[in-house]
């Protein structure tokens, strides 16, 4: 199977930056019914909200398709689908949480704004429907997670996106290097291109490219943020968490990758620094290949999922991704929840991958894609066998925005302060934000 396009970084960005809408709140209760027995309109038009993509195009085809096999089998219903750009979505869902005249049925929403959602209101509770989905026994358990705030399931995960380490198959061969089957051996190997290559980074990592960051965290035993009951408390002082943030600041320095043009890296930038040949290294996503396919590394490069703390181990990593949800408003909550499980099925997450590049969230389907094209692999692989996500709830949001975890890494990778006293901080800021 070849990918015939891949999903645009600004659609992830979407993803993986939690920027929910302003809180507003949703009065209108949710539909109910008695088992087993349709729950509202089951005729009409059905509203769909879209997210806008850099290529619309093949998401759009794919979508039709899925438009019309629904129209087909729901006589008297007509689908319409709006696409939304992404950046203007805070302004829309609020507006659609305020007014149930301007809210669709159905929307695709990322996940880290779920908790703000839920907040909100905003989306019907479809627990009870998705366990009773038979397909949604092959879901991916950690990345239906990001699907649920309290252990109420919100969304159908419609794809993932998850990061591994790519290197340099020519530098790795010219030197005699092995890839690293834990970070530490990580830390090293890249010191050691470092030394041979010093135009090269060993390793393009940045400050501010926490998505890199959190699996060293996690592989470490730590936590981002602890849950008791409704209460949240940080988790970066707990000493496993300290260790991982530690160890991740080390690629930061200037036997690896300088903190003086390494500090202020993002995800995306540290990618390019990969792609356009001044790394040997870096943790990147599936949906970065197109960038790094357009680089002068093509060719040249290979990928394998990011190690753990021990031989043998993977480092969990981010499970980024979109949702299908049915709006709480909605007055068709059955024909809502038939067309989300059509496009975001077995049948719809092929014809995604297949036109978008996106990772489907189902174990066979996953397998499949993979069994064709071993790029795949080891995102797969990292997929399956266990990702993490980040605290849900809507605190995240100001956390996030306020750089609370990329100013610790900073202030460690330049010696501006311990990783005790910069987790300290950080730890202060986050109970704050979580009110705690």
């Amino acid at each position: 199977m070849k990918i015939k396009g891949l999903l645009a970084a600004a659609a992830v960005g979407a993803l993986v930056v939690a920027c929910g809408p302003p809180q507003a709140t949703n009065n209108q209760p949710q539909q109910n019914g008695n088992p087993g027995q349709p729950v509202g309109e089951m005729t009409g038009e059905l509203k769909v909200w879209m997210f806008q993509e850099a290529s619309n195009g093949p998401k759009e085809a794919a979508v039709n398709e899925a438009k019309q096999e629904f129209e087909a089998a729901h006589q008297g219903v007509k689908v319409t689908v709006e696409y939304l750009p992404v950046d203007g979505r805070a302004a829309r869902f609020n507006g659609a949480f305020n007014d149930k005249n301007s809210s669709p049925d159905v929307a695709e929403f990322g996940n880290t704004d779920l908790a703000g959602y839920t907040a909100s209101n905003g989306f019907a509770d479809l627990t009870k429907d998705i366990t009773a989905w038979p397909d949604s026994k092959d879901l991916i358990p950690s990345v239906l997670d990001t699907a649920k705030v309290k252990g109420k399931t919100y969304g159908i995960p419609w794809y993932t996106g998850t990061r591994a380490l790519y290197y340099r198959t020519d530098v790795f061969t010219e030197l005699g290097l092995q890839p690293p089957k834990t970070l530490a051996e990580l830390t090293e190997t890249a010191r050691k291109i470092r030394q041979s290559k010093p135009d090269l980074y060993g390793i393009a990592v940045g400050g501010k490219y926490i998505y890199a960051a959190f699996p060293y965290i996690w592989a470490n035993g730590g936590e981002l943020a602890k849950q008791d009951g409704d209460k949240w408390t940080s988790g970066l002082t707990d000493p496993k968490a300290r260790d991982g943030l530690k160890q991740y600041a080390e690629l930061l320095k200037d036997d690896i990758c300088p903190p003086a043009a390494c500090a202020q890296l993002t995800g995306s930038q540290s990618v390019a620094q990969f792609a356009g040949g001044k790394a040997a290294m870096t943790i990147g996503g599936d949906f970065n290949r197109k960038a790094v396919e357009a680089g002068v590394v093509k060719g040249k490069y290979a990928v394998v999922p990011l190690p753990g703390k021990d031989a043998g181990s993977l480092a969990p990593p981010f499970a980024g991704g979109n949702l299908l949800g049915v709006f709480g408003a909605s007055k068709k909550y059955t024909l809502s929840l038939e067309f989300i499980k059509l496009l975001g099925g077995k049948k719809y997450q092929q014809k995604m991958y297949t036109a978008m590049g996106n990772l489907p969230t189902f174990k066979d389907v996953q397998e499949q894609v993979a069994s064709a094209d071993k790029f795949v692999e080891p995102f797969v692989k990292a997929a399956q066998s266990g990702t993490k996500f980040v605290p849900a709830t809507p605190a995240w949001t100001k956390i996030d925005a306020q750089n609370i975890i990329p100013t610790a890494i900073q202030q460690v990778a330049t010696g501006g302060q311990s990783v005790d006293a910069a987790t300290d901080a950080a730890a202060g800021e986050m109970n704050k934000a979580f009110g705690s």
